[in-house]
């Protein structure tokens, strides 16, 4: 199994590298992305231990090469309310912040950082997502900070590339 995490600061464009990425493998493997927007557990609780945890259970659950359930977050009700079956799969990609972690790099991934100034990556979420986030997005910014100077994520990635 193959198994790539794609992280770096909000508006870096993981989510494109990550469907590209699909497209590639896809021809002639079966793939699947887990988005880590589906994990999270609202915008304060997001980059903690129950991440690493749920992290931990999909590289676990997919190692064993059944199927396996995983829960995902409504960000208009804010709580998990949904369920995404996750079939074995030759190519596994998870795509985010904190995707790259410690826990998911010591599982073998191939890791991506993907660079972006935080003026940037901030415009590129609000035109996505709209503005009414925007309170929010400046509170991710830092705790997005604080999560990958802790996890060395950056310094840690196998490829790095700016925007």
């Amino acid at each position: 199994m193959i198994l790539i995490a794609i992280d770096g600061p909000a508006g870096a464009g993981k989510t494109t590298l990550a469907e590209k990425l699909l497209h590639e493998y896809s021809v002639s493997q079966t793939v699947t992305v887990i988005h880590m927007d589906d994990l999270y557990n609202g915008w304060t609780h997001a980059l903690n231990e129950e991440l690493t945890s749920r992290l931990n259970d999909i590289l676990h659950r997919n190692s064993l090469g059944v199927p396996f359930d995983i829960e995902i977050f409504n960000w208009s009700s804010m709580k998990f309310d949904g369920v995404q079956r996750i079939q074995p799969t030759e190519v596994l990609i998870i795509e985010g912040v904190g995707a790259a972690q410690k826990i998911v790099r010591d599982a073998g991934a191939t890791t991506f950082w993907l660079d972006i100034e935080p003026s940037i990556g901030l415009q590129r979420v609000l035109a996505r997502d709209g503005h009414e986030i925007e309170v929010f997005m400046h509170q991710w910014q830092l705790d997005q900070e604080i999560h990958f100077l802790r996890d060395k994520t950056r310094e840690n990635a196998q490829y790095i590339q700016s925007s």
